[in-house]
């Protein structure tokens, strides 16, 4: 198997979890959301450790100790990511599956919205127009649910918030999950024992097969992961960035045609003005693409520009 379609493997294989993640968690009930999460962020730290003592990457912790900086940068996004996996655990349960898979879908546009807010960067005409596509989207979905969908919104601002942290950062996927979990890990444990103590923890109540579906969110969180780390390393971001939909893709199928969500006509139209926005997205980002590659072709095609001696300001060798 060459590299590329090993990545493609991969890559299916990282997105394709993440878009099952709605049939999972239901599967953990009767625990609560919150305590779905701590056990996830609990179980996430011991499952990255492992990964990480079994390859021996430790040499960043020293490194990373040392800078106040990415601590505290870390921290944010410990607290963004905790909020995105709890809202979104408690909005597959309760029945929101649909508009979850909105939140992702419209992550990109929110990305891109912090990136002008916040990075103050500038925007091709083609992303303004996906953006405003977006946000008129947002108001007819808000007509079709009837309410703003804040669940959808909630959750992809505090993805993009995350996401946001992590490019400022820097790390490595795993590396920066264990980063992250380890912030996440003592609340979580306090949480799980006062739960404990209080006779409100599922965990020990409901049969060892319901201990081991717990426990196994560590697994469900890094696995996705380490496939992810290992098509990013195969494949071109563009190819990565295409791939990303399929998430959503999959968990809107799902709210659809296994939990039979309601879609009337309204909720039809703002999702289709959505996807218009992301096709109108990949173009501009495939069309990017396609000139850098073409432009780097032409640079290296160009005759080499060979100055004489007498041109230069230092000796040539030899």
């Amino acid at each position: 198997m060459n590299e590329r379609r090993a990545g493609l493997v991969y890559g299916f294989a990282a997105y394709g979890m993440w878009g099952l993640f709605p049939l999972f968690w239901p599967l953990l009930e009767p625990a609560g959301a919150l305590e779905i999460l701590a056990h996830r962020m609990v179980w996430a730290l011991v499952v990255v450790a492992v990964i990480l003592l079994a390859m021996r990457r430790w040499a960043w912790i020293t490194e990373l100790v040392r800078q106040p900086g990415r601590l505290g940068l870390i921290a944010v996004a410990a607290v963004f990511v905790s909020a995105n996996w709890g809202l979104y655990i408690w909005a597959v349960n309760a029945g929101h599956v649909v508009e979850a898979s909105l939140g992702y879908f419209i992550n990109p546009l929110v990305t891109i919205a912090l990136g002008v807010l916040v990075l103050h960067e500038r925007l091709r005409p083609v992303q303004w127009a996906a953006v405003g596509v977006g946000a008129l989207a947002v108001v007819v979905l808000t007509v079709g649910y009837g309410r703003l969908p804040w669940i959808a919104l909630s959750l992809a601002f505090s993805f993009g918030v995350y996401g946001l942290a992590k490019k400022q950062i820097n790390m490595g996927g795993l590396e920066s999950l264990a980063a992250e979990t380890s912030v996440q890990f003592l609340p979580a444990l306090v949480f799980l024992v006062v739960l404990g103590a209080r006779g409100d923890s599922t965990f020990t109540h409901h049969g060892p097969g319901h201990a081991a579906l717990l426990a196994a969110c560590g697994l469900v969180t890094a696995g996705p992961l380490v496939c992810f780390g290992m098509a990013a390393t195969r494949l071109p971001l563009s190819t990565i960035g295409l791939m990303q939909y399929l998430t959503p893709v999959f968990q809107f199928l799902i709210g659809v045609l296994h939990f039979h969500e309601e879609m009337p006509p309204e909720r039809w139209a703002g999702f289709l003005m959505v996807w218009a926005a992301l096709v109108l997205l990949t173009w501009d980002a495939i069309r990017g693409a396609h000139r850098g590659r073409t432009e780097a072709r032409a640079a290296r095609q160009a005759p080499a520009v060979v100055e004489s001696p007498e041109a230069t300001d230092s000796p040539l060798p030899g």
